[in-house]
């Protein structure tokens, strides 16, 4: 690297790096409340099932409940998850809620209503809930969620762009994220703050272009599955952290996704630092930046 390369670069870190703090600052704050939070009773093998809602969970999610893997590991879910009637044999002790859907009254909220219903009937256990700090629409979770089991945790959603040396210790004291684009990212985060020292990953197949469509009006639509959906259903693709929600365009979707997977990356960076395994347990994933079964 150049001279005037190091300089330039040096100095995009140092504006990344400012903007971040100042962002923090008036946006978020400066605790690191899924630390104060703590773990629930850790498992004592220091591993945890992270469950994401990707098809492949359909059949995975029988061989996990069958070995007692559930029993041998600590469970963190994402989103419908308590949707499934296996939710009460998996039992997890964490759940994390991150797209907007969740605190805004826009897409699908009949829906969302019914999650809050569901989990307040169902959790008969301590549980975590983690939900953005960020909350523009003042949203109240604790209305939503009386439930005295399930203690509500907020965390970070303002990912570091700057020195690679600064975002490592910002990760480690809580001020980082992991949201660059999928709920599970924020849960592996989320897992290795707690201190868990393997992340087992299911369901994050991230097939993210399969069934991927143009329509004749120029709309982008995308065939989504769920491991809990009977059948994909063809939906448009928008971008729901805006509000109105946004419809994307194909160069939007891929830039979107090409940071998503750079999350990965970030992720995968960090762990090894930390001295964290990450095992990706779905054989069709789109992921290539952590180790296989």
């Amino acid at each position: 690297m150049t001279l005037s390369e190091r300089i330039i670069d040096f100095t995009r870190n140092a504006f990344d790096t400012a903007l971040f703090f100042a962002v923090m600052a008036v946006k978020e704050d400066f605790r690191n409340y899924v630390k104060r939070a703590g773990a629930i009773d850790m498992a004592p093998s220091g591993e945890i099932l992270l469950l994401a809602n990707g098809p492949s969970l359909a059949s995975e999610l029988p061989a996990i409940i069958e070995h007692g893997d559930h029993l041998r590991c600590d469970v963190l879910a994402v989103n419908y998850f308590a949707c499934d009637e296996r939710f009460d044999t998996v039992r997890p002790k964490y759940y994390v809620l991150s797209d907007p859907t969740f605190f805004r009254h826009r897409c699908d909220w009949d829906r969302v209503e019914r999650l809050y219903a569901l989990l307040n009937e169902r959790v008969s256990w301590p549980m975590n809930l983690y939900v953005q700090y960020y909350n523009p629409d003042c949203f109240d979770y604790r209305k939503a969620l009386p439930n005295p089991n399930i203690r509500i945790v907020p965390f970070h959603s303002q990912v570091y762009r700057g020195f690679p040396s600064l975002e490592h210790w910002c990760m480690r004291h809580g001020l980082g994220s992991g949201n660059f684009g999928s709920v599970i990212q924020n849960g592996e985060y989320i897992a290795m703050l707690l201190g868990y020292r393997t992340l087992h990953l299911y369901g994050v197949d991230h097939t993210f272009f399969d069934g991927l469509t143009v329509t004749h009006d120029n709309e982008l639509c995308l065939r989504t599955g769920y491991f809990y959906d009977s059948s994909p259903q063809l939906k448009r693709v928008v971008l729901t952290a805006v509000d109105p929600p946004k419809p994307l365009t194909m160069y939007e979707y891929l830039k979107d996704k090409c940071e998503l997977f750079r999350g990965h990356e970030v992720l995968a960076r960090y762990a090894a630092d930390c001295g964290v395994r990450i095992v990706n347990h779905t054989a069709a994933s789109l992921i290539d930046s952590y180790e296989r079964a």
